[in-house]
């Protein structure tokens, strides 16, 4: 274990020691200090005045030899320096820097091969420019540093985020699932009664029929009987009682044997039940052309649980940075990438007085201000103070014979239009005309708390035969 190095210096001269003796007060000093102090006439230990023995101070044998090694090191150390101002090669001392191999050199080394006709700078001057070049340095990686904690930060909430999204996607999900499980549990309800009350009607059916032939059995018995005790009496007696007998056996009319209709008709309760299901479940299932991306919604826009409606609040919401994000304007876009062929949506603006519609390209810068523009990739119409404008370059007044709740948006991005019209009588408003090259998005914007609402459509199932 090293010690400290005031633990190894005189007191006297204060330096290391040379050649240590050790009084019997525990004090150490060096031999020829300690000589030179005695000479005075005092014969007693410099730091605590105790007296001294005539006889000659023993050596401190275990310190001289800790001394030694620090000594040692010292003069190591001062050579290691020695050698780092000198050159290896010569023993020059270094006075140029060569600013081709980026290293210290001497005199001598700037004549030879290694750095002829290299630049070279006086070392001072080379200091002066490496410690700037390093300041630089210096600063980019701080720079880097903050950036990566920022990002760090960022990673940390994001995993946060991405868990409440996560638990958050689930309970929707789940509720979906539970209005459809209500819906089948109620069509399972209607199909087992439909099921019971024909089972009633047909044993309603069976026990009429049932009570038919227990009246006919019963009158044939009777008639049976009746013969049977005529063909038992004497002549004349059956001859007289032949005529009423023959009438009450030809009166007797037997009922329907025909027994079809009684059984329950499997066949209108099973065939194709899993579609026909379908099918009326379709009139519990709305199915919206675009849907919005969460992901690219400003903080201030509140999308509905569907995500076919949106809002402006003033309050933020958390959602962490990402590049698919709009942080500048109240904007989101749909989640269908649209690169090909014809699609419409239609728009329910209803009291909103704010608000944009159209199609955005997909590479729009999303963390700066920039105006919704064609050149910027954006195509849209905008109502704002009661007045329609197409968002061209200056933006066009639209003119209007009446403000319509609702607002069709049609693409044929192979005809390479955009056209925005009221679906009640579809009157056009505007139209853009455009070479599309890259996949557009649908597009909205709004800074109103009245909300913007992608609207249903109806679903028209086709059976095809092979």
């Amino acid at each position: 274990m090293s010690l400290p190095e005031e633990d190894l210096t005189c007191p006297i001269c204060c330096d290391i020691f040379t050649d240590p003796v050790l009084l019997s007060c525990s004090h150490s000093f060096c031999r020829s200090c300690l000589k030179r102090y005695w000479e005075t006439g005092l014969r007693e230990c410099p730091v605590c005045r105790k007296k001294a023995s005539k006889s000659n101070a023993p050596s401190n044998l275990a310190l001289k030899n800790v001394c030694e090694a620090v000594l040692q090191v010292r003069r190591q150390s001062s050579l290691l320096e020695e050698d780092k101002t000198n050159c290896s090669l010569h023993g020059e001392k270094f006075k140029l820097f060569c600013l081709v191999d980026k290293q210290p050199i001497c005199v001598v080394c700037q004549t030879s091969k290694l750095h002829k006709n290299h630049d070279c700078s006086p070392i001072e001057e080379a200091v002066l420019d490496c410690k700037d070049e390093l300041s630089l340095s210096l600063k980019s990686l701080q720079n880097k540093l903050e950036t990566l904690k920022r990002i760090h930060l960022t990673s940390t909430n994001l995993f946060k985020y991405i868990k409440s999204q996560s638990l958050e996607t689930q309970k929707l999900i789940k509720n979906q699932f539970e209005q459809l499980h209500q819906v089948l549990h109620q069509e399972e309800s209607e199909r087992i009664a439909a099921v019971k009350k024909e089972e009633e009607e047909k044993m309603a059916g069976m026990k009429d029929k049932m009570k038919e032939l227990s009246a006919e059995v019963l009158l044939l018995t009777e008639t049976i009987s009746v013969i049977q005790e005529q063909l038992k009496e004497e002549d004349m007696v059956l001859l007289t009682n032949f005529r009423d007998i023959q009438d009450r056996e030809k009166s007797i009319a037997l009922g329907s044997d025909n027994m079809s209709g009684l059984l329950i008709d499997v066949t209108k309760h099973l065939s194709n039940l899993k579609y026909r299901v379908w099918e009326t479940m379709l009139d519990h299932i709305d199915y919206t052309p675009v849907t919005l991306d969460p992901n690219t919604a400003h903080p201030c826009l509140i999308l509905s649980d569907d995500l076919t409606s949106l809002h402006y609040s003033k309050r933020p919401s958390y959602c962490p940075d990402s590049p698919e994000r709009f942080h500048i304007s109240a904007e989101v876009v749909g989640m269908s990438a649209l690169g090909s062929g014809s699609h419409h949506w239609i728009v329910e603006t209803g009291s909103n007085q704010d608000w944009m519609l159209g199609v955005a390209s997909l590479s729009v810068p999303r963390d700066t201000e920039i105006s919704a523009r064609p050149e910027n990739g954006f195509w849209a119409l905008c109502f704002r103070d009661g007045e329609f404008r197409a968002m061209t370059s200056p933006p066009t007044p639209v003119t209007v014979t009446r403000t319509p709740k609702h607002v069709k948006v049609q693409l044929d991005y192979n005809k390479g239009t955009v056209s925005f019209s009221d679906p009640a009588d579809d009157t056009l408003i505007y139209a853009f005309t455009h070479k599309f090259t890259e996949t557009l998005l649908p597009y909205f914007y709004t800074q109103s708390s009245s909300p913007l609402k992608i609207m249903p459509e109806k679903v028209l199932v086709t059976m095809l035969r092979q």
